[in-house]
């Protein structure tokens, strides 16, 4: 594989761009009536986050192969394990790009009438139309080469970043801090609302291990491990104060019934015009983040094919290093999800997807913090950083599991025993 593919500032931009998409621009209205209580989620997660960053950066120097998770958790486990959390990663990151390209397409919405699930004239077959038309194009894109998908998404991660820091600093000077006075959730202790809260706050850092996914195609280990570190340190400072100036400008009763509230902070500070190019920025931030799990996707298939727990037929480059049969078979699988969850309503579509994708990356990064203590037992090592940064994020982890509801969490369960038996299946085979 190609060495130079991904540099520093490219693999920034993945972890950056797969962890800023859509989310940013809706969840201020999500997280308004838990007031105060929604900022601390904001830094309580941003925490939780870079405890699992510094986990996967210190296993990738230990595992310098394509695959993150499925490359550790094997290693620590066996393969049983390991083929698990190749199908439970794969799925997550499927279910990802599929929640990406309905809420992208969804914030096309402001534009037209035609895109706008509560508006008359919706029509959801175009809506569908686009969703797959976006998917297929960034999986060309990415089998043009590692290159040009990391090229692209450097690109696409710029654009997308600066008008939040530009609505954020400008907004400073409007933020009133009567707005976070007092949550407008009552009925919960003020933990309860923070862990609500912080559920919702998590779907924006699905994607912070994507440095040390196609490890194979980077300049190495010191690259990885800043790139993960600053992606998530630059994520989550946009996330703060973004959400502090937007719930500062914008009273909680009018932000919680907001459908796009980047769009409305923006005719506040530069008038009506201003709001169209905000829904734009916003639809380019979630096709970015589109653009960077369709290349993780091809990895994940690689490594998984690589390690025999998929199709051999995965596990072939092209001239461009891309795992195309693998890539093609995901898409395909991508296609049917969506096609086979459209709903009149985008939000509705959109809150199912989206939490099954947060569930079961929660999962995958438990066994990554559980398999980086493993190796911490098996090194004999004394009670340092080394095994507080993953003990903390392998608890932090098992507690937003458990925040869940109960038909989430049967879901989950109910994927693993259908996947189960495809191990035995493959057992022949890995001989």
């Amino acid at each position: 594989m190609d060495k130079k593919a991904l540099t520093l500032p490219i693999l920034v931009s993945l972890v950056v761009g797969n962890m800023i998409g859509t989310g940013i621009y809706i969840l201020p209205a999500s997280l308004a009536p838990f007031g105060y209580y929604a900022l601390l989620a904001w830094g309580f997660t941003s925490l939780g986050a870079l405890f699992l960053a510094l986990t996967f950066a210190h296993l990738s120097k230990r595992f310098p192969q394509t695959g993150g998770p499925i490359t550790y958790c094997q290693a620590a486990f066996g393969h049983l394990p390991g083929f698990l959390v190749a199908n439970i990663y794969w799925a997550s990151n499927l279910v990802s790009i599929a929640a990406l390209a309905i809420s992208s397409v969804g914030y096309l919405g402001y534009l037209t009438p035609w895109l706008d699930s509560n508006n008359a004239h919706y029509q959801p077959g175009l809506g569908l139309l686009l969703e797959l038309g976006f998917v297929w194009l960034f999986a060309l894109v990415n089998i043009l080469g590692v290159h040009t998908a990391g090229v692209t998404q450097l690109y696409l991660t710029i654009i997308k970043i600066l008008p939040l820091v530009l609505i954020s600093l400008i907004g400073l000077h409007s933020v009133h801090l009567l707005n976070f006075t007092l949550p407008a959730v009552h009925g919960t202790t003020g933990f309860g609302q923070l862990a609500s809260a912080a559920t919702l706050t998590f779907w924006a850092f699905i994607g912070l291990e994507s440095a040390t996914v196609p490890s194979e195609n980077t300049e190495g280990y010191r690259t990885i491990y800043k790139a993960t570190v600053y992606g998530t340190l630059i994520t989550a400072a946009v996330y703060i104060l973004s959400s502090f100036v937007l719930q500062g400008m914008i009273p909680a009763s009018s932000l919680q019934n907001s459908q796009f509230p980047f769009a409305e902070a923006a005719i506040l500070l530069f008038g009506k015009p201003a709001a169209f190019i905000i829904a734009f920025c916003a639809f380019i931030s979630g096709i970015g983040a589109l653009n960077g799990c369709i290349l993780l996707q091809g990895q994940i298939v690689y490594a998984a094919a690589r390690d025999h727990y998929f199709p051999k037929a995965f596990s072939r480059l092209s001239k461009r290093d891309v795992p195309i049969a693998g890539q093609l078979f995901s898409t395909g699988v991508i296609s049917a999800l969506l096609i086979l969850t459209v709903q009149h309503s985008l939000l509705k579509q959109f809150d199912h997807v989206a939490l099954l994708a947060v569930l079961l990356t929660l999962i995958t990064y438990l066994f990554t913090a559980f398999a980086s203590l493993t190796f911490v037992v098996k090194d004999k090592l004394t009670f340092s950083k080394t095994i507080l940064i993953p003990s903390l994020a392998l608890l932090y982890s098992a507690w937003m599991i458990a925040s869940f509801d109960n038909p989430y969490l049967w879901t989950a369960l109910g994927l693993i025993i259908i996947i189960l038996p495809f191990y035995f299946l493959t057992k022949k085979y890995r001989r």
